[in-house]
Formats: structure tokens, sequence, C-alpha cells
């Protein structure tokens, strides 16, 4: 006979552990299934994200940083340092320090909620029946439960013609593992993994080349910030190359060969190394039996409504497996939100308010919609933007590139997006975040005392110039 639970999590990412966690706090018998093995073989909870994404890559960004800081640009500040060399072995390590004590406060958290943790691959079948299979090769385990969510992540897109082979040919995972500075590296796409892992190893030495399909770089941002980005990225030495297909990768001689066209000619490409980032899809494979019910979309994601219910009743999909972006924070809020449904809680998740970040160094980070989208849907709308250039905080820390870019209806003033290249970015967008949940409008930023000298002020003089009345810039 099978264990029956409230509810079943099959995933542990940052959507699965966070439903399963609250599921628990809500009374509800909770158990969660979960596949990812650490390094050391362990069950090691926090999905993709904790594992082989968002935190290891800020960690090589951070340990890049310093590294490039204090070899390019202490000298200005009248720091110098002779015979300054980076010891790649050690900052993987750190990196690797940095997820294990992460995950195993993910299994902690688990614990001490009194949630069920099975290390092992969970699939759906009918009546809301979980299969486990162990990822120690045990006997299979069948639980069963009222409500089960699914959280099963997503995995890499790989391309025709360019196969992975974990060494020379490398997703984000083999790229976040080099265990030297690869002379010259390749980056198939030009979005978040493909600049920011190409920022860790050009700040280390290595010639880095992202060769990007689509004329348009960073599409999903506002124009202006994503001209004023590829400037600077241009300039800290990323070569990007725009309306590059790949059409063929293969490794000869230690070498990767690359075959690309450019304006309907073909070319070709050595590198020592190639990253393939070109976007992620839904990892579904082996998640549902045929009898299970759950209905799959045309993009292959768990076809779910705005409730985030799928077709079968009681089975529940959130995160990279289902429609929206492809958001750690947006994948935990509807897992959150799930949990509270399930218990009859009121629930709900604005997903235009969601907002988004790329870690390079300056960051970038917007929230709701850019101009263009504006001008498609026929919205009126009022523009104010501050460059950090004018900022005596940025100018002080050495962080005067990028600017603060705000858009509001023109006749009511309510907010309708913020877009920011700069320093901390990602951690300026929080009260833009937060004003537009609350349906506020640029007056409310413009009125509001930010504390002088920081970056937060480029937001109230953002807010400011929209209506004119900036101070420290000409209107």
């Amino acid at each position: 006979m099978s264990e029956k639970y409230d509810v079943i999590v099959i995933g542990g990412g940052p959507g699965g552990y966070v439903a399963a966690i609250r599921a628990a706090q809500l009374g509800l018998k909770t158990a969660c299934v979960d596949s990812y093995s650490g390094k050391d073989g362990k069950a090691a909870p926090g999905g993709t994200c904790l594992n082989v994404g968002c935190i290891p890559s800020k960690a090589l960004l951070d340990s890049s940083k310093h590294y490039h800081h204090i070899e390019k640009e202490y000298a200005e500040h009248g720091i110098r340092a002779n015979g300054v060399s980076i010891d790649i072995e050690a900052m993987l390590k750190r990196k690797d320090g940095v997820v294990k004590k992460l995950t195993g406060g993910v299994t902690q958290l688990l614990k001490a909620n009194k949630v069920d943790f099975y290390h092992g691959k969970g699939t759906l079948g009918a009546g809301r029946e979980v299969s486990v299979a162990p990822s120690d090769d045990g006997d299979e385990v069948k639980l069963s439960a009222d409500n089960v969510i699914l959280a099963s992540g997503s995995v890499p897109i790989e391309i025709p013609n360019v196969a992975f082979d974990g060494k020379y040919i490398v997703d984000n995972v083999g790229a976040l593992d080099f265990e030297a500075v690869p002379e010259k590296l390749g980056v198939i796409g030009a979005g978040v993994i493909g600049l920011e892992l190409g920022s860790v190893w050009n700040r280390l030495g290595s010639e880095v080349t992202l060769l990007e399909a689509l004329p348009d770089f960073l599409a999903l941002t506002d124009r202006d910030i994503a001209k004023q980005s590829l400037r600077i990225f241009k300039r800290q030495g990323l070569d990007i190359r725009l309306e590059t297909r790949v059409k063929s990768a293969e490794v000869k001689n230690e070498q990767v060969e690359v075959v690309v066209e450019v304006e309907n000619e073909d070319h070709s490409l050595s590198f020592d190394r190639l990253l393939v980032s070109v976007g992620r899809k839904a990892n579904t494979e082996g998640l549902l039996l045929e009898d299970s019910g759950v209905r799959l979309d045309d993009q292959g994601r768990i076809d779910v409504d705005e409730k985030s219910r799928t077709s079968v009743d009681g089975v529940w999909a959130i995160g990279d497996c289902v429609r929206g972006p492809m958001l750690a924070h947006k994948a935990s809020e509807e897992g959150v939100a799930v949990a509270e449904l399930i218990a009859g809680q009121f629930a709900e998740i604005h997903f235009d308010t969601v907002p988004w970040v790329v870690y390079t160094d300056p960051e970038i980070a917007w929230v709701g919609k850019t101009e263009q989208q504006l001008e498609e849907e026929g919205i009126p709308y009022s523009v104010g933007s501050f460059p950090f250039a004018a900022n005596g905080r940025a100018l002080a820390g050495g962080h005067g590139d990028g600017m603060v870019k705000m858009l509001a209806h023109e006749e009511t003033d309510q907010l309708l997006g913020v877009h920011i290249v700069g320093s901390n970015a990602s951690e300026l967008i929080g009260e833009c975040v937060v004003t537009m949940e609350f349906q506020g409008c640029s007056e409310d930023l413009a009125r509001i005392v930010h504390a002088h000298p920081t970056l937060s002020e480029a937001i109230h003089e953002a807010a400011l110039h929209l209506d004119g009345r900036a101070i420290h810039r000409a209107n």
C-alpha cells in the first residue's frame, strides 16, 4: 500500500521546495521528490538554480569581478598590486562550497518543516499516484496524494549539429567548471546565461566571442537599455556578433571548429571551448505516464490555467515547466500561491510585476513594459531617464556607466515600466516593483525622499525628469 499525503511536490528547485515548505506550514502532510545529486553523490535539493545556475554563476561572477578590479581598476584608486594571479581551482572550490552550504540549508529547512523528502525520480500516473525511482538504485516507492504539484524545471536547449560533449562543447554546467581559463571561448547565444558566463571568463583573461542569431541585442529589454548595454559590453572586450547563425560545430585536434552563416555566407571560427546557451525548455521527459491525463501545450510545457491548475483535478504545475518567464523567483511565488490555494486561501501572481535581472557588471534589471511594447499596444506614455554619470555615489564608487529609464501612463501617470543598466540594478529595481504592485505613479517615486548620496537617487531623478523637473540633469 502506498504512502498517502495531502500534497506531493515533484521537483526540489526554487518552485518545488518552496511549495513543499509552504504547504507544510499550512498543516498539510507533504512530501517532496527530487532526483538532483551533488558532486558527492548525495541529495542536493535546490534544482538547477542552486546547483548549476543562479547561485554558482553569481559566485563566479563575484570572484572574477574581484580579480578584474584589482588587475584593471584599483590603480586609479591609488592601490597598486604586483604579480596578481588567479587560482582557478580555489575559485571553483569556493563556488562549490557556496552551493553545498545552500543545498544543505534547503535539506534542513525541509526537515525542520516536517516535509518528507524522497531522493529519486518522480513520475506521475493516474489517480495522482507518484512512483519514485530512488537515486541509490533501491526499490521503487509508491506514493499518492490529494494534490500533486509538478515543479520539474527546465533543461538546456540543444541545437542541430552542435552536440554537447561535456568538455569542449558544453552547456551552462560545463562552463561553471572549466579547469583553466580558455584562451578563446565561443558562446552561442548572447542572452542572460551567455552574457553572465561570458563575462566571468572574459574578466579572467579569455577572448570571448558571443554568436547571436537574432538581429537585436537582448530583444526582451528596452531598446535604449539594450543599446547602452551593448556599448558597455563591447568596451569591456566582449566580441558580440549579431545576425550570426551557427550551422555546425565539431571538435578537431582539441579545438572546436564552428561554421557560422553571416549575410548568407559561411565562415569558419575556432575556439578552445564552446558554450551553448540558446535558451531552456520544460523538463517533462519521464515525468508523466500516459494515463496521468496531464496535457502539454504546443511548446512541450505543462498546460495550466491562471491558477496553475492542470487538466487533471488536484494536479498543479509551476515554474519553468509552465508558461511565463523562466525565473527562480517567479517559480517560488507560484509555489507559495499554489500551496495557499490548496489550503483554501486566496492567492495570485501578477506576472506583469515580476522583475528580470542580468547579473553582468553593470547589472541590467527591469520590470513592466518596454517602450516598444507600449508603442505596439498604442498606450500613451511619458518617459523619464537619468544617467549614473550624474550620480554622486556612482561616480565616487567608479560606477558611472548606465542609466535609469522610467515609463508612465501619459494621462494617469501610473508606472508602466522601469529599466535600469547600472551597478546594483538588481537591488534598485525593488522599489519600482513595489510601486507597480500597488499601482503607484511616477509622482510617488518623485515625492519619496531618497538618501544622499545613494544610487537610488537615479530613480528619484528619473521620476522627476518624466515630469520635466529633474534637478541634476537638463530637462
